[in-house]
């Protein structure tokens, strides 16, 4: 086994784009984003509802899910976007408004209401194309009004999923599609958070920004298993210098808790998106979550090395046959190290301090076992399950 597997065109719009690349180019992308401030300072936080309901979610569904996130501690711990993907698409009418779902969303108002008066934020999915990746309807001729529609119910959060946009679009227009919906959200006055999904075409690390998105996906989809996991996260070496403080890179959502990832297989994950400063968003049923995935969920050190203000990206350090070891510079000079058994079956692993640009004596902190583990000179050895991981904080002695 390979360890390493898991290694239209408007007229108007036209002008206005091109308008906004001669803006963007003039005062650079902080320009870009200044109507933005305040969004997405750190990752963003919350929950999905696509990886574990897909297309079977409603109104009660919801609201339960976003009750259990404030009764778990999840809220405490930081997660605060709830948001509904796919699956509660009803129409456009006469007048073009969007209407939800009747039978499973019968008032979107309502339902973002009652999220808000739980002190969290609710999200939403629609698509630039004229239907959804499941074949619902979506926003393409309805941006301006959708986006108004949206803001009327009280969304926060914005999921663009490309789905059937190249059917309506040729892929040079990708990024003045995005700009556009960009513009449209921001026109209705109410901060919403722009999430870029397009998995990751046309390297839009190096353009999400300029476009107005907060977070874009650098990927395809996610899976429930360890290959498909790690393959989501390593991928993400190399696009640190595009992720910062408002703009963040997306390796997809967690998959913690949904079933088929063992317990060293959901810290490893936890540990590598803490790592990438990636967007945390839990995929899990909330209602039937188990304890030991509350615990991985709301590990709060954990958590603070992916929220930490300094908004670094962590990168790949050393690689060497199934074994990885990432590290992120963290605010204070401490420096966050995780080290990755890809491998079936156990290894033990030496981290060098020279190789990783580290003082000679450091002392270390175990993440998951929140223990500090003392002085170390020149190396750290660790023996790892398959699979397993360990997430330290380094300080220099």
């Amino acid at each position: 086994m390979n360890p390493l597997k898991i290694f239209m065109t408007f007229d108007r719009r036209i002008w206005l784009f091109g308008f906004a690349l001669i803006v963007a180019a003039s005062f650079g992308v902080s320009a870009a984003r200044a109507s933005d401030a305040g969004l997405a300072q750190t990752p963003p936080m919350g929950w999905n509802s696509w990886n574990c309901f897909h297309l079977d979610i409603s109104d009660e569904i919801i609201r339960a899910e976003a009750a259990a996130l404030v009764k778990s501690g999840m809220k405490n711990a930081g997660y605060e976007y709830v948001v509904i993907d796919g699956g509660w698409e009803g129409w456009h009418d006469t007048n073009g408004v969007f209407h939800s779902d009747p039978k499973k969303f019968p008032d979107m108002k309502a339902l973002c209401d009652y999220v808000h008066s739980l002190g969290l934020k609710i999200g939403i999915h629609t698509s630039p194309g004229p239907t959804t990746c499941a074949g619902h309807e979506a926003s393409y001729g309805h941006e301006k009004q959708d986006a108004e529609t949206f803001a009327q119910w009280g969304i926060d959060f914005v999921k663009y999923d490309w789905c059937s946009g190249d059917k309506v679009y040729r892929p040079d227009q990708m990024q003045e599609v995005y700009k556009f919906f960009s513009d449209d959200l921001k026109a209705t006055g109410r901060p919403i958070l722009y999430s870029l999904c397009q998995y990751g075409i046309q390297d839009v690390w190096k353009w999400g920004a300029s476009v107005g998105g907060q977070m874009w996906r650098t990927t395809g989809d996610i899976s429930d298993n360890y290959d498909s996991v790690m393959l989501h996260g390593l991928a993400q070496n190399g696009l640190e210098k595009y992720a910062g403080s408002g703009h963040w890179n997306d390796p997809d959502m967690l998959e913690i808790g949904n079933g088929k990832l063992n317990e060293d297989e959901c810290r490893a994950q936890m540990s590598l998106w803490c790592l990438l400063a990636a967007p945390l968003f839990a995929g899990n049923d909330l209602t039937q979550m188990r304890p030991n995935m509350l615990a991985i969920l709301t590990n709060p050190e954990a958590i603070a090395i992916d929220q930490d203000p300094a908004g670094v990206q962590g990168h790949c350090a050393r690689q060497e046959g199934p074994t990885e070891i990432w590290t992120k510079s963290l605010a204070g000079g401490s420096t966050a190290i995780g080290i990755f058994n890809l491998n079936p079956h156990p290894m033990t692993i030496t981290a060098d301090f020279r190789q990783l640009d580290l003082p000679r004596t450091v002392q270390i902190r175990d993440l998951w076992r929140h223990q500090d583990l003392g002085k170390f000179h020149k190396t750290f050895t660790v023996t790892l399950p398959r699979h397993g991981s360990v997430l330290l904080k380094v300080a220099r002695n």
